[in-house]
């Protein structure tokens, strides 16, 4: 097999919880993360010159060393002495630092192909462990489902999954750095948590409209303050018939959960037309292991 492609799932978080700064600068955290059906599409073909090309459809998406798909297969070819080269060419849909994992995603396509078509028969715990070390979402983009993340957010746990749940997403036309988000939180002044485990009960119970209700991200207290189209967007999507409304990681989308297809197609249309945000109509994704 001389090439392959590989669909690099967005995520959403349905609760999230930021427990203490560490000493290596990073964060503990506590949050459920969800794959959702909106997905790049990574090609992967290997190529005799030992190199890494890497291309994508936007513009604004770095083709070069700074791609933190490129990153991926660089750790792949070095920890490999790898003697043939790959050519990444990604086709993005994900929209770009918005809080859904999209790089994240693309990383974890880069290791799951890579590994395919160098015949390394790395199991996916080993993937994992790789992708740690590239960011601390990918080891989920690995595995994908409904998870429960701690530590840096690489320790995952199944929780039973959120299965074709139909979702609308909200992204407003800005951009946020998650290192900017971590940097203004106050851990000592967030007054409202998510009871996780009561959220987990709530996912296995298939019980949306109570989930819906119960979502948390405390990542929250720092985006909607400088970015009041957060809050707006929320309040839209109930209007419009979410049981819950919610920013996924550092931001700035914002997504809604829907009863139906009905009711997430109506809520989709009536929110679209505003030029302010874009708007994708989605759904939860889970692959039968």
């Amino acid at each position: 097999m001389d090439s392959i492609c590989i669909k690099a799932r967005a995520k959403i978080n349905l609760a999230l919880d930021v427990l203490r700064k560490r000493e290596d600068g990073y964060h503990d955290v506590r949050m459920i993360m969800q794959s959702i059906s909106l997905h790049d599409d990574v090609f992967l073909s290997l190529i005799d010159e030992k190199s890494i090309r890497i291309s994508c459809d936007k513009v604004w998406v770095p083709s070069n060393s700074d791609n933190i798909a490129y990153k991926a297969a660089k750790v792949l070819m070095d920890k490999f002495d790898l003697q043939k080269g790959i050519d990444i060419k990604i086709v993005k849909n994900i929209p770009v630092a918005a809080g859904l994992a999209g790089g994240s995603a693309n990383a974890a396509a880069v290791l799951k192909g890579m590994n395919e078509l160098f015949s390394l028969n790395l199991e996916q715990e080993e993937l994992m462990q790789i992708g740690k070390t590239i960011g601390a979402d990918v080891p989920f983009c690995i595995k994908g489902g409904t998870m429960l993340a701690e530590g840096i957010g690489e320790i995952l746990s199944d929780i039973e999954p959120l299965k074709n749940v139909d979702i609308v997403l909200v992204k407003p036309k800005i951009s946020v750095s998650t290192a900017w988000v971590y940097k203004n939180l106050n851990i000592e002044k967030i007054v409202l948590r998510p009871d996780t485990d009561y959220i987990i009960g709530l996912i296995e119970k298939g019980d949306l409209q109570n989930l819906g209700r119960k979502m948390v991200n405390v990542l929250e207290t720092v985006t909607v303050k400088k970015y009041e189209i957060i809050n707006e967007i929320k309040e839209k999507l109930i209007k419009l018939g979410a049981f819950g409304s919610m920013m996924s990681g550092s931001g700035p989308t914002v997504f809604g959960i829907f009863e139906n297809k009905l009711t997430a197609q109506k809520a989709y249309e009536e929110i679209n037309n505003d030029d302010r945000w874009d708007c994708i109509l989605t759904e939860t994704f889970y692959e039968e292991r």
